[in-house]
Protein backbone atom coordinates (compact mmCIF):
# COMPACT_ATOMS: atom_id res chain seq x y z
CA UNK A 1 0.00 0.00 0.00
CA UNK A 2 1.23 3.50 -0.88
CA UNK A 3 0.69 6.66 1.13
CA UNK A 4 0.69 10.19 -0.32
CA UNK A 5 1.92 12.84 2.13
CA UNK A 6 0.10 16.15 2.34
CA UNK A 7 2.22 19.31 2.14
CA UNK A 8 1.10 21.52 5.06
CA UNK A 9 3.99 23.99 5.17
CA UNK A 10 2.71 27.46 6.02
CA UNK A 11 -0.73 26.12 6.97
CA UNK A 12 -0.18 25.23 10.64
CA UNK A 13 -1.94 26.95 13.55
CA UNK A 14 0.76 27.08 16.23
CA UNK A 15 -1.30 25.17 18.80
CA UNK A 16 0.52 23.03 21.32
CA UNK A 17 -0.68 19.45 21.03
CA UNK A 18 0.33 16.07 22.39
CA UNK A 19 0.82 12.77 20.62
CA UNK A 20 0.93 9.25 22.02
CA UNK A 21 3.55 6.87 20.69
CA UNK A 22 3.95 3.14 21.43
CA UNK A 23 6.14 1.85 24.23
CA UNK A 24 9.83 1.55 23.52
CA UNK A 25 10.70 -1.47 21.39
CA UNK A 26 14.19 -1.63 22.86
CA UNK A 27 13.00 -1.48 26.46
CA UNK A 28 10.14 -3.91 25.83
CA UNK A 29 12.46 -6.53 24.35
CA UNK A 30 14.92 -6.22 27.22
CA UNK A 31 12.14 -6.32 29.81
CA UNK A 32 10.61 -9.41 28.20
CA UNK A 33 13.89 -11.30 28.33
CA UNK A 34 14.86 -10.19 31.83
CA UNK A 35 11.39 -11.07 33.15
CA UNK A 36 11.60 -14.46 31.42
CA UNK A 37 14.88 -15.23 33.20
CA UNK A 38 13.80 -13.78 36.56
CA UNK A 39 12.44 -15.63 39.58
CA UNK A 40 8.67 -15.14 39.91
CA UNK A 41 5.97 -13.36 37.91
CA UNK A 42 6.65 -9.90 36.50
CA UNK A 43 4.07 -7.45 35.17
CA UNK A 44 5.13 -5.07 32.40
CA UNK A 45 2.98 -2.02 31.67
CA UNK A 46 3.09 -0.01 28.46
CA UNK A 47 4.82 -2.76 26.48
CA UNK A 48 5.05 -2.45 22.72
CA UNK A 49 3.61 -5.31 20.71
CA UNK A 50 4.52 -4.40 17.17
CA UNK A 51 5.74 -7.19 14.89
CA UNK A 52 9.23 -7.28 16.42
CA UNK A 53 8.15 -7.51 20.05
CA UNK A 54 5.34 -9.95 19.31
CA UNK A 55 7.92 -12.15 17.59
CA UNK A 56 10.23 -11.86 20.60
CA UNK A 57 7.51 -12.94 23.03
CA UNK A 58 6.53 -15.84 20.76
CA UNK A 59 10.16 -17.05 20.84
CA UNK A 60 10.09 -17.02 24.63
CA UNK A 61 6.78 -18.89 24.65
CA UNK A 62 8.31 -21.58 22.41
CA UNK A 63 11.01 -21.96 25.07
CA UNK A 64 8.40 -22.72 27.71
CA UNK A 65 8.00 -19.23 29.19
CA UNK A 66 4.37 -18.62 30.16
CA UNK A 67 2.87 -15.19 29.52
CA UNK A 68 -0.45 -13.39 29.47
CA UNK A 69 -1.02 -10.32 27.29
CA UNK A 70 -3.81 -7.79 27.78
CA UNK A 71 -3.35 -4.81 25.46
CA UNK A 72 -0.05 -3.21 26.43
CA UNK A 73 0.21 -5.12 29.71
CA UNK A 74 2.01 -8.44 29.86
CA UNK A 75 2.54 -10.85 32.73
CA UNK A 76 5.51 -13.20 32.49
CA UNK A 77 6.32 -16.13 34.73
CA UNK A 78 10.10 -16.30 34.89
CA UNK A 79 12.14 -19.51 34.81
CA UNK A 80 14.83 -18.43 37.32
CA UNK A 81 17.53 -18.85 34.70
CA UNK A 82 16.65 -22.38 33.53
CA UNK A 83 14.40 -22.71 30.46
CA UNK A 84 11.59 -25.30 30.70
CA UNK A 85 12.08 -26.46 27.09
CA UNK A 86 15.31 -28.27 26.25
CA UNK A 87 14.54 -28.85 22.57
CA UNK A 88 12.71 -26.29 20.47
CA UNK A 89 12.41 -24.73 17.04
CA UNK A 90 12.23 -20.93 17.04
CA UNK A 91 11.46 -18.41 14.30
CA UNK A 92 12.92 -14.92 14.88
CA UNK A 93 11.55 -13.45 11.64
CA UNK A 94 13.10 -10.05 10.86
CA UNK A 95 13.34 -9.04 14.52
CA UNK A 96 16.97 -8.05 14.96
CA UNK A 97 16.76 -7.87 18.75
CA UNK A 98 15.31 -11.37 19.03
CA UNK A 99 17.86 -12.66 16.53
CA UNK A 100 20.71 -11.48 18.78
CA UNK A 101 19.23 -11.86 22.28
CA UNK A 102 17.73 -15.36 21.95
CA UNK A 103 20.94 -17.18 20.87
CA UNK A 104 22.80 -15.63 23.81
CA UNK A 105 20.14 -16.95 26.18
CA UNK A 106 20.30 -20.42 24.62
CA UNK A 107 24.10 -20.56 24.89
CA UNK A 108 23.74 -20.76 28.68
CA UNK A 109 21.12 -23.55 28.59
CA UNK A 110 21.48 -27.33 28.41
CA UNK A 111 19.55 -28.09 25.27
CA UNK A 112 19.31 -28.19 21.50
CA UNK A 113 17.58 -25.28 19.75
CA UNK A 114 17.04 -24.63 16.05
CA UNK A 115 16.61 -20.99 14.99
CA UNK A 116 15.25 -19.83 11.63
CA UNK A 117 14.47 -16.38 10.28
CA UNK A 118 13.28 -14.27 7.33
CA UNK A 119 15.43 -13.86 4.22
CA UNK A 120 16.14 -10.28 5.32
CA UNK A 121 17.55 -11.41 8.66
CA UNK A 122 19.93 -13.86 6.99
CA UNK A 123 21.82 -10.85 5.58
CA UNK A 124 22.26 -9.09 8.91
CA UNK A 125 25.44 -9.57 10.97
CA UNK A 126 25.55 -12.06 13.83
CA UNK A 127 29.03 -13.61 13.49
CA UNK A 128 30.73 -11.59 16.29
CA UNK A 129 28.12 -12.81 18.77
CA UNK A 130 28.36 -16.40 17.55
CA UNK A 131 32.16 -16.30 17.89
CA UNK A 132 31.76 -15.19 21.50
CA UNK A 133 29.17 -17.85 22.31
CA UNK A 134 31.39 -20.54 20.79
CA UNK A 135 34.28 -19.39 22.99
CA UNK A 136 32.00 -19.68 26.02
CA UNK A 137 31.33 -23.33 25.18
CA UNK A 138 28.20 -23.36 23.02
CA UNK A 139 28.21 -25.37 19.78
CA UNK A 140 26.58 -24.38 16.48
CA UNK A 141 25.45 -26.20 13.35
CA UNK A 142 24.84 -23.88 10.41
CA UNK A 143 22.20 -24.92 7.90
CA UNK A 144 23.09 -22.60 5.02
CA UNK A 145 25.98 -20.18 5.46
CA UNK A 146 28.73 -20.39 8.09
CA UNK A 147 28.20 -18.09 11.10
CA UNK A 148 24.80 -16.96 9.83
CA UNK A 149 21.14 -17.78 10.26
CA UNK A 150 19.60 -20.39 10.20
CA UNK A 151 21.41 -22.59 12.70
CA UNK A 152 21.10 -25.02 15.61
CA UNK A 153 22.71 -24.09 18.92
CA UNK A 154 23.71 -26.52 21.66
CA UNK A 155 24.05 -24.67 24.97
CA UNK A 156 26.51 -25.33 27.74
CA UNK A 157 25.82 -25.84 31.44
CA UNK A 158 29.39 -24.92 32.32
CA UNK A 159 30.39 -21.82 30.35
CA UNK A 160 33.80 -20.21 30.48
CA UNK A 161 34.31 -17.46 33.05
CA UNK A 162 35.47 -14.83 30.55
CA UNK A 163 34.08 -13.60 27.24
CA UNK A 164 35.14 -11.11 24.60
CA UNK A 165 32.82 -9.58 22.01
CA UNK A 166 33.34 -7.17 19.12
CA UNK A 167 30.53 -4.59 18.99
CA UNK A 168 31.74 -2.64 15.95
CA UNK A 169 28.74 -3.83 13.90
CA UNK A 170 26.13 -3.76 16.67
CA UNK A 171 25.98 -2.99 20.39
CA UNK A 172 23.19 -5.59 20.60
CA UNK A 173 25.86 -8.30 20.72
CA UNK A 174 27.01 -6.92 24.07
CA UNK A 175 23.50 -6.30 25.44
CA UNK A 176 22.53 -9.87 24.52
CA UNK A 177 25.52 -11.27 26.37
CA UNK A 178 25.05 -9.06 29.43
CA UNK A 179 21.36 -9.88 29.98
CA UNK A 180 21.78 -13.65 29.79
CA UNK A 181 25.08 -13.75 31.68
CA UNK A 182 23.18 -14.29 34.93
CA UNK A 183 22.27 -17.76 33.60
CA UNK A 184 25.93 -18.77 33.79
CA UNK A 185 25.54 -19.45 37.50
CA UNK A 186 28.82 -17.67 38.28
CA UNK A 187 30.59 -14.40 37.74
CA UNK A 188 31.10 -13.72 34.06
CA UNK A 189 33.71 -11.21 32.97
CA UNK A 190 32.94 -9.60 29.63
CA UNK A 191 35.24 -7.46 27.51
CA UNK A 192 33.69 -5.52 24.65
CA UNK A 193 35.75 -3.97 21.88
CA UNK A 194 34.70 -1.61 19.14
CA UNK A 195 33.80 1.98 18.36
CA UNK A 196 30.01 1.55 18.54
CA UNK A 197 28.02 3.93 20.76
CA UNK A 198 27.03 2.48 24.14
CA UNK A 199 23.71 4.24 24.83
CA UNK A 200 21.70 1.04 24.34
CA UNK A 201 24.20 -0.93 26.42
CA UNK A 202 23.86 1.61 29.23
CA UNK A 203 20.09 1.13 28.98
CA UNK A 204 20.61 -2.62 29.31
CA UNK A 205 22.83 -2.28 32.38
CA UNK A 206 20.35 0.05 34.13
CA UNK A 207 17.48 -2.35 33.52
CA UNK A 208 19.49 -5.36 34.71
CA UNK A 209 20.25 -3.55 37.96
CA UNK A 210 16.59 -2.55 38.37
CA UNK A 211 15.66 -6.23 38.27
CA UNK A 212 18.29 -7.10 40.88
CA UNK A 213 21.35 -8.33 38.96
CA UNK A 214 24.81 -7.02 39.80
CA UNK A 215 26.73 -5.41 36.94
CA UNK A 216 30.12 -3.87 37.58
CA UNK A 217 31.63 -1.68 34.88
CA UNK A 218 35.10 -0.42 34.18
CA UNK A 219 35.31 2.82 32.22
CA UNK A 220 37.74 2.68 29.28
CA UNK A 221 40.98 4.60 29.55
CA UNK A 222 42.58 6.32 26.58
CA UNK A 223 45.45 3.84 26.56
CA UNK A 224 43.19 0.83 27.09
CA UNK A 225 43.01 -0.28 23.47
CA UNK A 226 43.64 -3.39 21.43
CA UNK A 227 43.97 -3.23 17.65
CA UNK A 228 42.84 0.40 17.83
CA UNK A 229 39.49 -0.47 19.45
CA UNK A 230 38.48 0.83 22.87
CA UNK A 231 37.80 -1.83 25.49
CA UNK A 232 34.88 -1.73 27.92
CA UNK A 233 34.85 -4.27 30.74
CA UNK A 234 31.90 -5.70 32.69
CA UNK A 235 31.40 -8.25 35.45
CA UNK A 236 27.93 -9.81 35.80
CA UNK A 237 26.58 -12.01 38.61
CA UNK A 238 23.50 -12.54 40.76
CA UNK A 239 19.90 -13.11 39.67
CA UNK A 240 16.83 -11.24 38.51
CA UNK A 241 13.81 -10.88 40.78
CA UNK A 242 10.34 -10.44 39.32
CA UNK A 243 8.86 -6.96 39.59
CA UNK A 244 6.26 -4.58 38.23
CA UNK A 245 7.85 -2.48 35.51
CA UNK A 246 6.59 0.37 33.33
CA UNK A 247 8.00 0.66 29.80
CA UNK A 248 8.85 4.17 28.59
CA UNK A 249 7.33 5.55 25.37
CA UNK A 250 9.46 4.90 22.30
CA UNK A 251 11.73 7.92 21.89
CA UNK A 252 12.66 6.74 18.39
CA UNK A 253 9.01 6.91 17.36
CA UNK A 254 8.61 10.29 19.05
CA UNK A 255 11.54 11.76 17.12
CA UNK A 256 9.55 11.90 13.86
CA UNK A 257 7.17 14.39 15.44
CA UNK A 258 9.99 16.54 16.80
CA UNK A 259 11.49 16.52 13.29
CA UNK A 260 8.08 17.71 12.09
CA UNK A 261 8.31 20.61 14.56
CA UNK A 262 11.73 21.53 13.20
CA UNK A 263 10.64 21.95 9.59
CA UNK A 264 7.08 23.22 10.11
CA UNK A 265 7.37 25.31 13.26
CA UNK A 266 4.69 23.20 14.96
CA UNK A 267 4.48 22.56 18.70
CA UNK A 268 3.91 18.82 18.98
CA UNK A 269 5.24 16.94 22.01
CA UNK A 270 5.15 13.23 22.79
CA UNK A 271 3.65 12.19 26.11
CA UNK A 272 6.14 10.66 28.53
CA UNK A 273 9.27 11.72 26.62
CA UNK A 274 11.75 13.43 28.97
CA UNK A 275 15.49 13.89 29.13
CA UNK A 276 15.58 11.65 32.22
CA UNK A 277 14.59 8.56 30.24
CA UNK A 278 16.71 5.50 29.46
CA UNK A 279 16.83 6.06 25.69
CA UNK A 280 19.73 7.73 23.94
CA UNK A 281 17.56 9.02 21.10
CA UNK A 282 16.70 12.01 23.30
CA UNK A 283 20.01 13.37 21.99
CA UNK A 284 18.29 13.84 18.63
CA UNK A 285 15.52 15.92 20.17
CA UNK A 286 18.13 18.13 21.85
CA UNK A 287 20.15 18.37 18.64
CA UNK A 288 17.18 19.76 16.73
CA UNK A 289 16.82 22.71 19.08
CA UNK A 290 19.67 24.68 17.48
CA UNK A 291 20.81 22.60 14.50
CA UNK A 292 20.68 24.21 11.06
CA UNK A 293 23.17 22.03 9.23
CA UNK A 294 26.79 21.14 9.90
CA UNK A 295 28.84 18.03 10.59
CA UNK A 296 27.53 15.61 13.19
CA UNK A 297 28.69 12.22 14.50
CA UNK A 298 25.54 10.15 15.03
CA UNK A 299 27.17 6.89 16.12
CA UNK A 300 25.46 7.07 19.52
CA UNK A 301 21.95 7.66 18.15
CA UNK A 302 22.17 6.21 14.67
CA UNK A 303 18.50 5.19 14.48
CA UNK A 304 17.82 8.87 13.86
CA UNK A 305 20.32 9.26 11.02
CA UNK A 306 17.51 8.63 8.54
CA UNK A 307 15.27 11.16 10.29
CA UNK A 308 17.91 13.87 10.18
CA UNK A 309 18.74 13.09 6.56
CA UNK A 310 15.04 13.32 5.64
CA UNK A 311 14.75 16.91 6.91
CA UNK A 312 18.29 18.01 6.04
CA UNK A 313 17.27 19.59 2.68
CA UNK A 314 15.38 22.24 4.65
CA UNK A 315 18.37 23.40 6.71
CA UNK A 316 20.30 26.57 5.89
CA UNK A 317 23.65 24.80 5.66
CA UNK A 318 24.77 21.41 4.29
CA UNK A 319 24.39 18.51 6.72
CA UNK A 320 27.16 15.93 7.01
CA UNK A 321 26.25 12.81 9.02
CA UNK A 322 29.16 10.54 9.98
CA UNK A 323 29.93 7.58 12.24
CA UNK A 324 27.05 5.44 10.96
CA UNK A 325 28.77 2.83 8.78
CA UNK A 326 27.03 0.06 10.74
CA UNK A 327 23.55 1.13 9.55
CA UNK A 328 24.41 -0.31 6.14
CA UNK A 329 23.73 -3.74 7.71
CA UNK A 330 20.34 -3.10 9.30
CA UNK A 331 16.95 -3.78 7.69
CA UNK A 332 18.52 -2.39 4.53
CA UNK A 333 21.63 -0.41 3.62
CA UNK A 334 20.27 2.75 5.19
CA UNK A 335 22.99 5.05 3.87
CA UNK A 336 22.29 3.84 0.33
CA UNK A 337 18.54 4.28 0.97
CA UNK A 338 19.12 7.90 2.03
CA UNK A 339 21.14 8.66 -1.09
CA UNK A 340 18.71 6.90 -3.42
CA UNK A 341 15.59 8.65 -2.15
CA UNK A 342 17.10 12.11 -1.80
CA UNK A 343 18.47 11.83 -5.33
CA UNK A 344 14.99 10.84 -6.55
CA UNK A 345 13.73 14.06 -4.96
CA UNK A 346 16.38 16.10 -6.75
CA UNK A 347 18.40 16.73 -3.59
CA UNK A 348 22.18 16.77 -4.03
CA UNK A 349 24.06 14.49 -1.67
CA UNK A 350 27.46 12.82 -1.32
CA UNK A 351 27.87 9.29 -0.02
CA UNK A 352 30.70 8.15 2.28
CA UNK A 353 31.52 4.76 3.73
CA UNK A 354 30.27 5.91 7.14
CA UNK A 355 27.77 8.59 6.25
CA UNK A 356 26.34 11.14 3.85
CA UNK A 357 26.47 14.88 3.11
CA UNK A 358 23.21 16.56 2.10
CA UNK A 359 22.90 19.96 0.48
CA UNK A 360 19.96 22.33 1.03
CA UNK A 361 17.27 22.39 -1.65
CA UNK A 362 13.51 22.02 -2.07
CA UNK A 363 12.59 18.35 -2.62
CA UNK A 364 10.65 17.56 -5.79
CA UNK A 365 7.78 15.06 -6.18
CA UNK A 366 8.97 11.45 -5.88
CA UNK A 367 8.03 7.94 -4.82
CA UNK A 368 9.97 6.86 -1.77
CA UNK A 369 11.40 3.36 -2.02
CA UNK A 370 11.31 1.88 1.49
CA UNK A 371 13.53 -1.18 0.84
CA UNK A 372 11.36 -3.04 3.37
CA UNK A 373 12.63 -0.76 6.14
CA UNK A 374 10.20 0.84 8.60
CA UNK A 375 12.51 3.77 9.39
CA UNK A 376 12.85 4.71 5.72
CA UNK A 377 9.07 4.96 5.44
CA UNK A 378 8.57 6.94 8.63
CA UNK A 379 11.48 9.33 8.08
CA UNK A 380 10.68 10.38 4.53
CA UNK A 381 7.02 10.83 5.43
CA UNK A 382 8.23 13.85 7.42
CA UNK A 383 9.99 15.22 4.32
CA UNK A 384 6.65 15.21 2.51
CA UNK A 385 5.04 17.52 5.06
CA UNK A 386 6.96 20.37 3.42
CA UNK A 387 7.09 19.19 -0.20
CA UNK A 388 4.57 18.38 -2.90
CA UNK A 389 4.02 14.91 -4.30
CA UNK A 390 5.96 12.73 -1.85
CA UNK A 391 4.54 9.20 -1.93
CA UNK A 392 5.66 6.41 0.41
CA UNK A 393 5.65 2.96 -1.19
CA UNK A 394 4.85 -0.10 0.95
CA UNK A 395 4.00 1.99 4.00
CA UNK A 396 2.81 -1.15 5.81
CA UNK A 397 6.45 -1.87 6.73
CA UNK A 398 5.85 0.44 9.71
CA UNK A 399 4.12 -2.49 11.43
CA UNK A 400 7.58 -3.62 12.50
CA UNK A 401 7.65 -1.02 15.30
CA UNK A 402 4.78 1.50 14.91
CA UNK A 403 1.79 -0.12 13.22
CA UNK A 404 -0.46 2.96 13.32
CA UNK A 405 2.22 5.51 12.45
CA UNK A 406 0.43 6.95 9.42
CA UNK A 407 -2.88 7.13 11.26
CA UNK A 408 -1.14 8.98 14.10
CA UNK A 409 0.57 11.28 11.59
CA UNK A 410 -2.79 12.02 9.94
CA UNK A 411 -4.39 12.85 13.28
CA UNK A 412 -1.48 15.07 14.25
CA UNK A 413 -1.50 16.96 10.95
CA UNK A 414 -5.23 17.53 11.29
CA UNK A 415 -4.80 19.01 14.78
CA UNK A 416 -2.03 21.38 13.74
CA UNK A 417 -3.85 22.65 10.65
CA UNK A 418 -7.55 22.84 11.64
Amino acid sequence: MNYIIKNVYGKTNGKKISVTVPGSKSITARALLIAAVAKGESTLYGAQFSDDCATFLNCLNKLGIKSEVNGTTVKILGCNGVLPEKNAEIYVGSAGTAARFIPALLAFQSGKYTLTCSDQMKKRPVKPLIDTLKALGARFEFHEKENSYPFTVYGTANPAEKAEVDITESSQFLSALLISAVCAGKRLKITARGSHGLDYVNMTVKMMREFGATVKTEKPQKNLQKNGKIENKYVVFGNYEAKTYRVEPDFSAACYFYAMNKILGTRVFAEGVTENGLQGDYKFIKLLQNFDGGKIDMSEFSDQALTLAAIAPYFKNPTEIRGIEHIRRQECDRIAAIVYNLTEMGVKCEEFADGVKIFPSQPKPAKIKTFGDHRVAMSFAVTGLRADGIEIENCEVCAKTFANYFETLDETVKKVTE
